[in-house]
This record gives C-alpha cells, structure tokens and sequence, in this order.
C-alpha cells in the first residue's frame, strides 16, 4: 500500500514516541517532528480515517495493524540506512537526515540487497 511521505513520517514518529513514552499524543508528535499543531491534528484526523491509528477518548494516538506495518518498515530502513551511511564514515546526524529523506524513495528491491549486503559484511568484520 502507498502513501504519502508525510503519512509515512507521522507514523515512524508515533511508533518512535511509543517505545520511548509509552503514550503518545498528537502534541508529542507535534514535538517530535517540528510540527505546527494544527498540522498534525489534520494529518492525525485523515490517518485515523484511513484506519492507521485510532486514538482514544483520552487522545493518546495508537498504531493500528497497517499503520504499524507501514511505520514499522519506514524505522528499519531509516536505522539500517543511518548505519550503513556512518559505516561509510558519514557523521551521525547526517547520516540520519540522509537516512530520512532515502527511507522514502528507495525501492524494497534495493533496500533489501543493501540490508543484506551490509548484514553480510558487518557479520564477517574482523574482531579487533
């Protein structure tokens, strides 16, 4: 399933604030990305009618199945892309602006032979 970038980021960062706090509201999100508020209510109120999230009479924001799978692929390939660019020498803040802007575009064909590739290699790295 296809969605936009900014759907993508909204719930790469509830699924991050989630493991970090636990409960997640749209001002933690707000937060997190930068955000204007009134931004992300939008963007929080079109997710929970595509049936992503749902968010509880308390407003704390939940991934539901498919928003989950969507963010859940979109944080893998940012954290392996951050490491294989700082494994390349890229300083880490690059590394994960970087890491950002390709999660998004890169085909799940070459994510896939780039995960590999590097899992091989990271593996077979001499002990120092």
């Amino acid at each position: 399933m296809k969605i936009q970038e900014s759907a993508e980021n909204y719930l790469e960062a509830i699924l991050v604030l989630s493991r970090e706090k636990g409960e997640v509201r749209s001002i933690d999100v707000a937060n997190h990305l930068n955000f204007s508020k009134p931004s992300v209510s939008v963007a929080m109120k079109r997710l929970r009618q595509d049936n992503y999230i749902r968010v509880d009479e308390n407003g704390h924001l939940f991934l539901l199945p498919p928003g989950k799978a969507i963010a859940e692929k979109i944080y893998e390939r940012h954290c392996v892309i951050a490491e294989i660019l700082m494994s390349l020498g890229v300083g880490q803040e690059t590394a994960f602006q970087d890491a950002c802007k390709i999660e998004h575009v890169i085909s799940e064909e070459s994510f896939s032979h780039m995960k590999a590739h590097f899992d091989q290699h990271k593996n077979q790295a001499p002990e120092a």
